[in-house]
């Protein structure tokens, strides 16, 4: 009775192995929005498939993930080839996907979306990175296709209003896989041709066809130009990439061309405009300046100018006057310093010569007790051998020659004899 029962396994295991084996189930195609979008570390790809009323889940492996030309988000729509299995640890069927494509227009818009946030955040979109057009170049560059309207726009419009400016293409493709990097290849190739102004662009079209413009090495090629750069990319409906980060977009082809060169006729038109406001500034200068004259002419100074110079006369005598009286000033204060200095100095200087006198006396006074002469006036001699004093009657010998001092005079003698005490 038992043996009819299998396990979950088991029957889980059947299943797996009949849709393993439906050639229907063994390759594919659906198309469901993504939702529960997760990227595992190891690169695998892990969400539901669904549409309206069901939903399913999918896998889709790092070896097959990494031929992904998109980076798949919540709520993208999107085309899918692969197998249907079952999941054995939750029973729950799946698909194993081996390839993914974008479908349609909502999908483009989300990749859209997702790089331009990104410059965004990197800041190529920033207006102080914006350069300004010449308004009259002498030399443009143009990033199109050869052949087609948008050229043909270009070329047409830029002679009608401003034929002075030579212009250079450099053709490339406008549409399709190959197109994004030619454009990128022709902008980099334009910056060595001494440019003014660059326009890159493209005739109207669909999204699709439009696409290269939304290319991000596109929009790093147009911020790295050198050359101010006018986006033209489609009708004034249409935005690329490559018209925010362009220093100027265009609504169309020809808009650029618009932008890139004045118009003839409204530069003549300026120039007479401006030419009309010189002459009317003119005309009133001169008118200003002759009403200035005339009320010159009848002023009191022109009629008599001889009050001119009797004006500037009685005010120099004015000045004169007031400048003796300054000198004088100045004199009587210089005399009561000179005066109160030469006070001031005298009292020091007697001061000071009372006091050298008074050291001198002193000084005097000490000398004279010291004085040997005195000695001498008091009946002292001083006794000298070859001008040397002598205080013993060891420094002498007989026959030798002495000189005696006295008060009044010298004493020349000869000893005859010495005699100790």
């Amino acid at each position: 009775m038992e043996n009819k029962y299998i396990t979950v396994s088991q029957l889980t295991r059947y299943i797996k192995f009949k849709m393993d084996n439906d050639p229907n189930l063994g390759q594919v195609f659906l198309k469901g929005e993504i939702s529960n979008f997760k990227a595992h570390t190891r690169k695998h790809y892990y969400f539901t498939l669904k549409d309206e009323n069901s939903r399913i889940n999918a896998v889709m492996f790092s070896s097959q993930a990494a031929k992904c030309k998109f980076m798949p988000e919540d709520g993208m729509k999107v085309l899918v080839t692969g197998r249907i299995s079952v999941y054995e640890a939750t029973g729950g069927y799946q698909i194993y996907i081996d390839e993914m494509l974008e479908d349609g227009v909502g999908n483009l818009y989300i990749q859209f979306e997702q790089l331009k946030k990104k410059l965004a955040q990197e800041g190529l979109f920033r207006p102080e990175h914006k350069r300004p057009i010449p308004k009259f170049p002498s030399r443009i560059g143009i990033v199109t296709a050869d052949t087609g309207a948008a050229i043909r726009d270009i070329l047409s419009t830029i002679r009608r209003r401003w034929p002075y400016t030579e212009t250079i293409l450099f053709p490339s493709l406008v549409q399709g896989e190959s197109a994004a990097p030619e454009i990128v290849k022709q902008i980099q190739k334009a910056q060595n041709y001494d440019l003014d102004v660059l326009i890159v662009g493209r005739g109207g079209g669909s999204i699709e066809d439009m696409w290269c413009f939304n290319d991000e090495e596109v929009a790093r090629a147009i911020y790295h130009s050198q050359v101010p750069v006018i986006s033209a990319v489609g009708h004034e409906i249409d935005f690329t990439i490559a018209d925010f980060v362009a220093d100027l977009r265009a609504p169309t082809p020809t808009g650029a061309a618009e932008m890139a060169v004045p118009s003839k006729q409204d530069v003549i038109q300026y120039f007479s405009q401006l030419s009309l406001r010189m002459q009317h500034t003119m005309k009133k200068e001169i008118l200003a300046k002759r009403e200035k004259i005339e009320s010159l002419k009848k002023s009191y100074v022109i009629k008599n100018p001889v009050s001119l110079y009797e004006m500037k006369e009685q005010r120099f005598d004015t000045l004169f006057e007031k400048l003796q009286l300054v000198m004088k000033g100045i004199l009587f204060n210089e005399r009561n310093r000179l005066r109160t200095l030469y006070q001031s100095t005298t009292y020091a200087m007697e001061k000071d010569f009372s006091f050298q006198k008074h050291r001198f006396e002193k000084a005097w006074n000490r000398l004279e007790v010291l004085n040997p002469l005195l000695t001498i006036g008091r009946g002292y001699s001083i006794t000298r051998k070859e001008n040397k004093v002598i205080s013993s009657i060891r420094d002498v010998k007989e026959r030798e020659k002495l000189e005696i001092e006295l008060k009044d005079g010298k004493i020349k003698t000869e000893v005859l004899e010495v005699e100790e005490k």
